[in-house]
């Protein structure tokens, strides 16, 4: 049998430096997933579900912001 996967929890100082790290690029090849999961201390693969993640919060964000800022909505007639 396939066992899920434990959440992870991050510590405040681990999601400061990863925000830090996804204001810089949201898009972090290999190379840079390593660096940063040597500096917050979690496996490459975390970090890359971390980011995975944090994109999908950012363009919903985006998506929401935009949405709030038309004057009219799109009537649905």
């Amino acid at each position: 049998p396939v066992r899920k996967k434990s959440r992870t929890f991050y510590s405040a100082e681990q999601l400061e430096e990863l925000e830090k790290m996804f204001q810089e690029d949201h898009y972090p090849d290999n190379e840079k997933r390593r660096e940063i999961a040597a500096v917050v201390g979690v496996t490459p693969q975390r970090i890359m579900v971390w980011f995975q993640n944090r994109r999908a919060k950012w363009r919903k964000s985006e998506k929401l912001s935009v949405k709030g800022n038309k004057k009219y909505p799109a009537s649905s007639a």
